[in-house]
């Protein structure tokens, strides 16, 4: 975590937009409760929970705490306008796992953050030895979907009717995947390698 610790915080530019970013200590704030607040509800039916939710929020931070989780926030103009989470689980069979999971807001979409995220993803999962990594959409979700297919991710598989929204709508569930092996080719190419 060293490494992540000597990277954070710091700002990049998304098409002239100045965004900070920084390892999450603790989710419990007003700024994160605002930020979710303001993402559409279709947004976070690929999530396992409801992260408007304060015991989600409660949950997430104890996962931070732990170690199970590590998320980094982009902040401009002092608001969250993304995060990205890598979750993983040491004590599962799937240690070797991490799930990516990226929220943006929906005023900061179209400035590229969304793949600035994925990439900070890429480092989180390899300064944690993780061999591969995995993200659940839904499949309306198709300009992330593009993002990552241009990244390097792949359909492992596809959930019919899996998701049921508050109203009763059901949605299909992807899960794509990423080996790690890959990622340093990939990462050469976008110029990332030599953050690690």
């Amino acid at each position: 975590m060293n490494k992540l610790e000597d990277r954070y915080p710091r700002t990049i530019d998304c098409k002239g937009h100045a965004v900070e970013l920084q390892v999450a200590p603790s989710l419990e704030t007003e700024e994160l409760q605002a930020f979710t607040a303001a993402l559409p509800e279709k947004d976070l039916l690929f999530l396992s929970r409801d992260i408007r939710e304060p015991k989600v929020l409660q949950a997430w931070s104890n996962s931070l705490e732990s170690g199970d989780i590590v998320t980094i926030s982009a902040h401009r103009d002092g608001q969250i306008i993304g995060t990205t989470a890598v979750v993983t689980d040491k004590h599962s069979w799937s240690a070797h796992v991490g799930e990516l999971r990226i929220l943006v807001h929906p005023e900061a979409r179209d400035i590229g953050l969304g793949r600035e995220l994925i990439q900070e993803s890429f480092l989180i999962g390899l300064s944690l030895g993780l061999e591969k990594l995995t993200v659940r959409m839904t499949l309306d979700q198709e300009a992330a979907i593009n993002v990552l297919e241009e990244m390097g991710f792949r359909t492992e598989a596809l959930f019919r009717d899996h998701l049921k929204d508050p109203s009763g709508e059901k949605h299909d569930l992807l899960i794509m995947s990423h080996d790690v092996a890959g990622v340093s080719g990939m990462m050469q190419a976008y110029g990332i390698d030599e953050a690690i």
